[in-house]
């Protein structure tokens, strides 16, 4: 490669605007529940979006349209876009591109997805009380094959998954078969189609605010795969 071209690439990579970084809260939480992921992402320097959505007011086909549109609009035009989600949020990442095309994405790091749906939503999902808590997008995450998850299909996106192996819920997690992060199983995690996933001895409702979670997901965005020393 020429001298001057490669000059050329320096000076365009150091005026270039940095990549936008979409974070996605999920089911029955806030934007405020992906602060400490924010800050980290923002001192790497990356551009951060951490916009909350009426997670359970609406079903995930028009929480994925309502937030991610919004999102996209803050990163701006021609920029390159990431995104970092929770639990649902990845789920509402997959309907987006399963409708949508995003020219400039990259990578996607999705914590605790539950991307084959969850058996806690199988066993609760008939009480009245469980759609109160959680609104009609809740009761799309279940494990029949009907379910949203199981209907989207595989990842055709740059995608690392982080699964949790702890869990501070022990009644969820005795519904739930094989290891689990307190709310989805470590199998129902993985997709096919995914470039890289990795179990962390984290629980689901806090798994965004680790540290070490949140060393390998700026990891996975730098490099495009986890650090598996750490597993």
């Amino acid at each position: 490669m020429k001298p001057l071209f490669l000059l050329f690439l320096v000076f365009q990579s150091a005026f270039s605007e940095a990549a936008c970084i979409i974070l996605l809260h999920g089911l029955a939480r806030t934007e405020n529940s992906m602060t400490d992921m924010q800050d980290a992402l923002t001192e790497q320097g990356y551009k951060v979006v951490n916009l909350g959505y009426p997670s359970r007011h609406y079903p995930i086909e028009i929480l994925a349209s309502k937030a991610i549109n919004r999102a996209l609009a803050s990163c701006g035009s021609n920029i390159e876009i990431h995104f970092v989600t929770h639990s649902m949020g990845g789920i509402l990442v997959r309907q987006y591109l399963d409708q949508n095309e995003i020219p400039l994405l990259n990578h996607v790091v999705m914590m605790a997805p539950p991307n084959k749906g969850s058996e806690v939503v199988d066993a609760l999902g008939g009480f009245l009380g469980y759609k109160l808590l959680n609104g009609d997008a809740g009761l799309q995450l279940g494990t029949d094959e009907n379910s949203i998850p199981n209907t989207l299909g595989s990842a055709d996106f740059d995608l690392g998954i982080i699964a949790g192996t702890n869990s501070i819920n022990f009644i969820l997690s005795s519904i739930i078969p094989g290891e689990d992060d307190g709310k989805v199983s470590v199998k129902r995690t993985r997709l096919v189609g995914m470039n890289d996933h990795i179990t962390m001895p984290v629980t689901h409702t806090f798994m965004m605010n680790n540290k070490q979670v949140i060393s390998q997901v700026i990891h996975y965005l730098k490099e495009g795969e986890f650090k598996h020393g750490d597993e």
